[in-house]
């Protein structure tokens, strides 16, 4: 029976970066999730590191604070995958007042000690090019910093750097339960997979399974909260490119909420989020008619040629597992976080973590792992504020440097395919491409650019185990493949992975 000092539940942003963290404490961690990594949650954000603006409005200052700070940390960890975004935000008269909104967006430029982005400045819509794909109404507008981020693909470099440090992930592999016993906890995994049950002895337990926390609580432990978690369920949905600039928006709702329209992948517009109670099933989500109709109809307030449904190419959603502070209304529920901890003699304990959200996922972590201290001896100090993601050991600014040297280096390169390699691998593109020297090398093009050797790295490194990894959470290329080309990479990818259980299977012949 395998020893470990931690099993983490959940393979999520806050499951990952807790493994991340523990692992490079020198802790030995499991860290189990019953799908892929980011298949819930974690890849249904609105791809944003954001403080949240509209959370000053709610008084959540130490959130914003703390999120603004994270910004910036997150920004020097990962410059491939997390990038500066600008923000129009007009006014609308009839909803908040100008003097609100610059109040707003000055304490949203100073609580967090910003020091990489550039400051908010109030525009003129009727000359700035922001201003030309809305209505002739909106006539002031702000302009404020924030960051993208590709969500899932921060999920997986989390996990890809917990396992350099020596952390076993478990894909498709669920958690059936656990006792204390003799001060250790004996766990019962079972790989969904093949069926094959994992049992294992861990020190400690960190439940970070998000929609599912509490399920695993009572359920999977038996044993009772005293906390409690709202589902709230976020969708969004995808169009073909409505705006000619490459401007990103927030408009006002006359409910109080907000929504982004955010260039997206190039030739797409990204729009949401709803805000709506959630009480289905979490393994079954989808964006509703309703939900399509309410940012149809929000952003077509704002801009000159409305959208339909028929604009729609793609919708996806979330179920938010947010902290329970029994606010009446679900957009009013805190972002934060709530970590518990209960123990049995100050031994085996169980840490569980309520709510959060993508932007403060790090400091979580480095929280959690202050919560396990007592029961480590030896245990290593806090050590990712300065660190790098896998392939992020660049500074922010270097960005063109780096593509340059890409396209120097492999002349079969276009600038839209270096571009998507870097913003996915940074500086491992060198080490996808190692010494190839034109098309041929790469193998098969399964479409939009995504080789052979490209597919091979990520079931060799990144955890993909079919198709839709590949397609949805390891890039976006599934907007734009066909149904023939998804099925194709499927077949070869499930080919490739059982050819190499095979050989890894097979007896060592005898010399």
């Amino acid at each position: 029976m395998q020893k470990v000092d931690l099993l983490v539940i959940g393979g999520g942003i806050n499951g990952s970066g807790v493994a991340r963290d523990a692992a490079g404490r020198g802790l030995k961690v499991i860290l189990c999730e019953k799908d892929d990594l980011a298949q819930a949650t974690s890849s249904s954000s609105t791809k944003l590191i954001h403080g949240g603006l509209r959370y000053l409005e709610f008084l959540h200052f130490k959130l914003v604070r703390e999120s603004l700070r994270e910004r910036e940390i997150l920004l020097n960890s990962m410059p491939h995958i997390i990038w500066p975004l600008r923000f129009i935000l007009p006014h609308h008269k009839g909803l908040r007042p100008i003097w609100l909104l610059r109040l707003g967006l000055f304490i949203y430029d100073h609580i967090g000690g910003r020091k990489l982005l550039p400051s908010t400045k109030t525009i003129n819509l009727k000359k700035h090019l922001a201003g030309i794909p809305l209505k002739d109404k909106f006539s002031v507008g702000f302009e404020y910093s924030d960051c993208w981020v590709e969500d899932s693909r921060m999920v997986v470099l989390n996990a890809i750097d917990a396992k350099n440090n020596n952390a076993e992930i478990l894909t498709h592999t669920s958690f059936i339960g656990a006792k204390r016993r003799n001060n250790i906890w004996e766990v019962e995994l079972i790989n969904n997979r093949t069926k094959e049950k994992i049992s294992i002895i861990s020190k400690a337990i960190v439940n970070c399974a998000g929609p599912w926390v509490i399920k695993i609580i009572e359920n999977n432990l038996k044993l009772k909260s005293d906390l409690g978690i709202r589902l709230v369920k976020g969708s969004h949905i995808v169009t073909n490119k409505i705006f000619d600039n490459e401007i990103n928006y927030i408009f006002q709702n006359k409910d109080g909420r907000i929504i982004f329209a955010i260039p997206y992948e190039k030739d797409f517009t990204l729009i949401g989020t709803t805000d709506i109670e959630f009480h289905g099933d979490t393994d079954d989500i989808s964006c509703s008619e309703e939900e399509k109709d309410y940012l149809i109809n929000a952003i077509s307030e704002y801009i000159n040629n409305p959208l339909c449904k028929n604009d729609i190419v793609y919708s996806y959603s979330g179920v938010r597992p947010l902290f329970n502070d029994n606010k009446s209304k679900a957009q009013n529920v805190t972002r934060d976080y709530v970590i518990k901890t209960t123990d049995i003699d100050n031994k085996a304990p169980l840490v569980n973590v309520f709510g959060g959200k993508i932007t403060t996922y790090r400091i979580l972590a480095e929280k959690v792992l202050n919560e396990l201290t007592p029961y480590f001896e030896n245990l290593g100090k806090n050590w990712t504020k300065d660190s790098n993601l896998p392939g992020g050991d660049f500074n922010p600014g270097d960005f063109d440097t780096l593509l340059r040297k890409a396209l120097n280096t492999y002349n079969f390169l276009t600038d839209n395919w270096a571009e998507r390699i870097i913003r996915a691998y940074g500086t491992k593109i060198f080490e996808i491409y190692k010494d190839t020297e034109n098309l041929h090398d790469l193998g098969i093009n399964f479409g939009w650019n995504l080789t052979e050797i490209e597919v091979i790295w990520l079931i060799e490194n990144e955890f993909v185990e079919s198709a839709d990894d590949i397609l949805w959470r390891r890039s976006k290329i599934g907007l734009r493949v066909s149904i023939e080309q998804t099925q194709q990479l499927d077949k070869w990818v499930k080919n490739l992975i059982l050819k190499k259980i095979k050989e890894k299977n097979e007896p060592t012949s005898r010399k």
